[in-house]
C-alpha cells in the first residue's frame, strides 16, 4: 500500500514539473510548445544537448530551477526504490524472526509435514476443534501465502531435512504427521524424524497399501491412506446416515450441545480405583460414560457400573464442553486439585 502511495507521488510531480516547465518557458520566452517540451525535456533528464534558442537572464534562471527540481525528484524516486526495497526485506526478516521465536518456545506440539490438500484439511480440524501449538513444514514456496493467510507457524523447506525438522521443535514435539506427496518421501520423512526424536508419535499418509508395512517399518506408529478413509466415510454415510452425522457433530466440533472427548486418567487423581456408580461422573458432570480404554489396550464399551477407574485408563464420554472440562479436571489433576 505504501509502494503504491509513493509511485502516485511520484508521477504527480514528474507531470508538475513537465508542466510546469513547458509553461515557464511559453511565458518567458515566448517559445512555441514544441520547442518549450523539447528544453524542458533535456533539461530534466539532463543529456548535455545546447539550447534550441539563446535564452534571457530569466530563461537561464528558470532553467536552473528546473535542473534542481529535476534532480531532486530522481533523488527521490532512487531514494523511495531503495527504502522500498530495504523495507520489505526487513519486514521479511523481522517477521521470520518472529515467527523462528514463537516456535523455539513451543513444547508438546504438533508438526505437519506438507501444506497440500491433505495437511491444510488436517491442520484446519486440529486447530479448529482443540487449538492445538502446530508447525507446518512446506517445501512449496507457492503455498507459503496461503500459510500466512491461515496465521500458521511455518518452516519454508523440505521436511526431510534435518535442519528443518530441527528448527520445528521436533525434539520437544509430541506428535508429527508425514502428509507428503509421496509415499517414498513420507519414508524418509519417518526414518529421519524417528531418529531425531524416538519418543515421537508418527502418523504417515501413505497412496498404496504396499507402502502401508515400509512406513511402519521406518518407524510410523499409525499409517493412513486418505482415499481408503474417504471411501468408508462415503459408505457409512450411505449405510448409517444417522450415526455419521451424530459423529460428525460430536467429533469435529459442529454440535453446540454435544461433543465426544477422550481424558487419560492421572495415576493421582482423586477418581482413581473408584468405580463408576462412586464416581458421581454422572451426577456431578451429567455426562455419558461410551466406553474405557484400559492402559493395556482393551476397549471396554458401554463400561457397567462397577467398572472401577484406574490410572492411565483412558475415558470416552460425551456431554457438553464445559462438562467434559470439568470431569477432565477432575481425572486429571492430582487429587482433584
Amino acid at each position: 500500500m505504501e509502494g503504491s502511495k509513493q509511485v502516485v507521488i511520484s508521477v504527480a510531480l514528474l507531470i508538475f514539473i513537465i508542466i510546469g516547465g513547458i509553461s515557464g518557458y511559453m511565458a518567458i520566452e515566448g517559445w512555441n510548445l514544441t520547442d518549450a517540451s523539447y528544453m524542458t525535456l533535456i533539461t530534466l533528464t539532463t543529456v548535455g544537448f545546447g539550447e534550441i534558442h539563446p535564452l534571457s537572464p530569466s530563461g537561464r534562471h528558470f532553467t536552473m530551477i528546473i535542473i534542481l527540481l529535476g534532480t531532486s525528484f530522481f533523488i527521490y524516486v532512487g531514494g523511495s526504490v531503495i527504502q522500498f526495497m530495504v523495507d520489505g526485506n526487513i519486514r521479511t526478516l523481522m517477521g521470520r524472526h518472529k515467527l523462528d521465536k514463537k516456535i523455539t518456545r513451543l513444547k508438546d506440539h504438533h508438526i505437519i509435514c506438507g501444506y497440500g490438500r491433505i495437511g491444510r484439511v488436517l491442520y484446519h480440524q486440529l486447530m479448529d476443534t482443540k487449538e492445538l501449538d502446530i508447525v507446518v513444514i512446506e517445501k512449496s514456496p507457492e503455498l507459503v501465502p496461503l500459510l500466512k493467510a491461515d496465521g500458521a507457524l511455518y518452516i519454508s523447506g523440505d521436511a526431510a531435512v534435518e535442519e528443518n525438522l530441527i528448527r520445528a521443535g521436533i525434539k520437544k514435539a509430541t506428535c508429527l504427521v508425514a502428509a507428503l506427496a509421496t509415499d517414498t518421501d513420507n519414508v524418509f520423512l519417518v526414518l529421519t524424524a524417528r531418529e531425531l526424536n524416538p519418543d515421537i508419535f508418527i502418523m504417515a499418509r501413505c497412496c498404496y497399501k504396499e507402502s502401508g508395512s515400509k512406513l511402519i517399518t521406518a518407524g510410523a506408529n499409525m499409517v493412513e491412506s486418505p482415499y481408503d478413509m474417504g471411501a468408508a466415510n462415503m459408505a457409512l454415510k450411505l449405510l448409517r446416515p444417522a450415526v455419521t452425522n451424530f459423529l460428525e457433530l460430536s467429533l469435529q466440533g459442529r454440535g453446540k450441545d454435544i461433543q465426544m472427548e477422550e481424558i487419560v486418567i492421572h495415576n493421582d487423581s482423586e477418581l482413581v480405583n473408584v468405580m463408576l456408580k462412586d464416581s458421581g461422573i454422572r451426577q456431578r458432570f451429567n455426562l455419558i460414560i461410551i466406553a474405557i480404554k484400559t492402559s493395556g489396550g482393551t476397549m471396554l464399551f458401554n463400561p457397567s457400573f462397577e467398572t472401577v477407574l484406574k490410572g492411565g485408563d483412558t475415558v470416552i464420554a460425551v456431554g457438553k464442553w464445559a462438562n467434559l472440562n470439568g470431569l477432565q479436571t477432575a481425572l486429571q489433576s492430582p487429587s482433584g486439585s
